[in-house]
Formats: structure tokens, C-alpha cells, sequence
């Protein structure tokens, strides 16, 4: 078994699951059948796992082909945002306006943001940072950027704000956690009482979980990224509380479940964050006003 598996390999993996056939694969991925089938092929073999069962009128995942393509699909969301905030770096020479983002506003709205101001003003570049929330703030204060996008309930009052968003996080389990048959909502105590999996601290998600619970979480398994805690949580391992842009996907296959709540308000507000006093450059100014479709 080899590991170096390619990104195209898994891009046709998510493709043909999704599809349900290796030639509908073929052409989302905009190459010829034989030519997956025979990267389908490859990808198998890298791997030492069947991944299909391929029939006359289709192809079905196997069970270790499930398990591969939720991982797959992990890997290239991670890689989607990664090419899209890429083209945003720069070298700071070149830099025009610097921007840091949570990891959840960097990784659901960041890429459409980016996306649109590039149509709008394709002769300025960004520099680009995706880090946890108390980060942004610490970088923002350094003057490392210029303008910050953060998740916390709470925003310093030293720092400007503006809202950008709204949203909710959300308990999710995996499919075959006891949790995900449950009929009753899960009450505020019950909620305390869980063995979660969270991010690390500093995180606005945790941050603000926090403050909805009144009082700090203490994970059983902390994790730096949204996509981790999204395979412990899959895989059958602990619950955990992430923001439903970071869920949705995951949602709508199945490949998570949502546990209702009943007493626990766990909407927020997403800012766009700067420093005081004074106004933002014209840059700043202009990628917000964007941002808020203005």
C-alpha cells in the first residue's frame, strides 16, 4: 500500500459517491471514463482498500469506501478553501489590504467574499490569514492587519465593529452515537454534562459556547480545526458543538446528526472587527462594504 495519494484521485472519489456512477464522475471531473475508471483504479490501489463495487448500471460505495470518502470529503473542502485563500496571499510588498478570519468565517464566507471582490477589483491584492478568533484580535492590535472577522459574543472595546452575519451553533453526533436517536430535546444541564469534543481554547465557537452555558467548557478531546472535530465526531466519537456553516454539508448527507436543544440560545453574531480610533484605510473600507453587499 502506498499513501501518496493524489487530490484529483479523491476529488473523483467524492464525485462518483456523489453521482452514483464512475462515467457521472467522469464528467463532473471533465475527463474521459477509462480515464477514471483507471484513477479509480490507482486510487485503490494506493490505498489497499476496494473502495467500489462496480455494477453494470452503476457504482456503490463498499463499506470501507463510505468511511474513505467522508475522509475525502473532509480533504477536499480543506483543500477548496486553501486554493481559494491562496490566490488571496501575497507578498507583503504587494499587499494592498490585510485581512484575518476565525477559522469558521474563514473557511463558509470567506472564499465567496474573496471570489467577489476579486471580479470587483482584480488589481488589488490581499493577504489573507485564517486563524482562531482571539488571534484575530491579537493581530489586529499588533497592527499585523487591517481588518479583522471574528465569531466571539464579545467584542473588546478598544476595537471597532461592525455586524457581518448571524449564526447558530448546533450539537451534532454521528450517525450511530445514541444521541442521534434520541426523540426528547437535550436540556442546558444534560448539555453540561457531556463529554464533548471542541476547539482549542480561543476559538469563538468554544468562546461562545461558554458564555451560552455559563461557564468554561472543558473538552474531553480538544481539536485546532473545524474539520477535525468533525471526523472524531463521524467516526462515532464525541459530540460536539460547531457552527451549522460548518455542518451544513455534513448535515444534509447524514453524515452527522443534529441533537435538538431546548433550553440553550446558541446564536451569535459575526463582526467585522478594526482599531480605534480613526476610520478604516480605503481598502478596508471598501472590501467591508462589499461584504455587506453595499
Amino acid at each position: 500500500m502506498s499513501a501518496d495519494v493524489t487530490l484529483e484521485g479523491l476529488r473523483l472519489l467524492v464525485a462518483v459517491a456523489e453521482h452514483g456512477s464512475i462515467s457521472a464522475g467522469a464528467r463532473e471531473a471533465q475527463i474521459s471514463q477509462p480515464s477514471a475508471s483507471a484513477r479509480m483504479k490507482d486510487l485503490e490501489r494506493r490505498l489497499g482498500l476496494e473502495l467500489l463495487d462496480r455494477r453494470t448500471r452503476g457504482a456503490e460505495l463498499t463499506a470501507d469506501g463510505r468511511a474513505v470518502t467522508d475522509w475525502a470529503r473532509t480533504v477536499v473542502e480543506a483543500a477548496d478553501v486553501l486554493l481559494t485563500g491562496s490566490r488571496a496571499l501575497a507578498t507583503r510588498r504587494e499587499v494592498r489590504l490585510s485581512i484575518a478570519a476565525s477559522q469558521t468565517v474563514g473557511e463558509y464566507l470567506m472564499p465567496a467574499w474573496l471570489a467577489a471582490h476579486r471580479r470587483a477589483r482584480a488589481d488589488h491584492a490581499v493577504r489573507l490569514q485564517v486563524m482562531n478568533s482571539r488571534d484575530v484580535i491579537a493581530a489586529l492590535r499588533a497592527r499585523e492587519i487591517d481588518l479583522g472577522f471574528i465569531e466571539t459574543p464579545v467584542v473588546p472595546s478598544d476595537l471597532a465593529r461592525r455586524k457581518v452575519g448571524a449564526d447558530r451553533l448546533t450539537l451534532v453526533v454521528g450517525p450511530g452515537h445514541p444521541l442521534a436517536r434520541r426523540r426528547r430535546p437535550l436540556g442546558q444541564q444534560e448539555l453540561l454534562g457531556l463529554s464533548l469534543a471542541s476547539r482549542e481554547d480561543g476559538s469563538g465557537t468554544r468562546e461562545a459556547l461558554s458564555r451560552a452555558l455559563g461557564a468554561p467548557v472543558q473538552p474531553a478531546l480538544e481539536l485546532d480545526s473545524n474539520a477535525a472535530v468533525k471526523v472524531e465526531v463521524a467516526s462515532g466519537g464525541y459530540p460536539a458543538v460547531l457552527s451549522e456553516l460548518a455542518v451544513a454539508a455534513e448535515l444534509r448527507d447524514r453524515r452527522l446528526v443534529e441533537v435538538e436543544l431546548a433550553d440553550v440560545d446558541l446564536r451569535r453574531t459575526l463582526h467585522a472587527i478594526w482599531r480605534r480610533p480613526g476610520r478604516l484605510a480605503p481598502a478596508a473600507a471598501e472590501f467591508l462594504a462589499e461584504v455587506l453587499g453595499r
